[in-house]
């Protein structure tokens, strides 16, 4: 019948979407990913430590490897990507948020960046 196949929007059935699937969760079945989760919450914790006093911002979260910054106001979503992309980071805004998600496997250095650029996206925005 109808929809009896449908695979959502995640990986839509693509045989590649599938192995890459696959290969994420090897990744994460050797458990290194707990280091890897905490080093990068430490790392956005103290790259966004800078912006939670940034008048225009209402919360600054981080959890894990998310990391969250809650405006008092909806983003200008093209100007707070075009500050992100200055900084060599795509961001995708949405409503009152500027977020990012970084792999597990993300490099400190990668983790920084990251950081900067949700930074200078606030900045730009709040």
């Amino acid at each position: 019948g109808a929809g009896a196949l449908m695979h959502g929007p995640t990986f839509m059935g693509n045989p590649l979407a599938a192995s890459v699937a696959l290969a994420s969760l090897g990744l994460l079945g050797t458990g290194a990913w707990r280091r890897q989760v905490a080093d990068i919450e430490a790392a956005l914790g103290a790259s966004l430590r800078e912006v939670r006093n940034v008048t225009g911002v209402r919360d600054v979260r981080v959890l894990g490897a998310t990391a969250a910054i809650e405006l008092e106001h909806d983003v200008d979503v093209a100007a707070a990507t075009e500050a992100a992309l200055a900084e060599g980071v795509w961001i995708r805004p949405f409503a009152n948020l500027i977020y990012a998600m970084p792999p597990y496997v993300s490099s400190s250095d990668d983790v920084d960046v990251i950081g900067a650029a949700l930074v200078a996206a606030v900045k730009a925005v709040a």
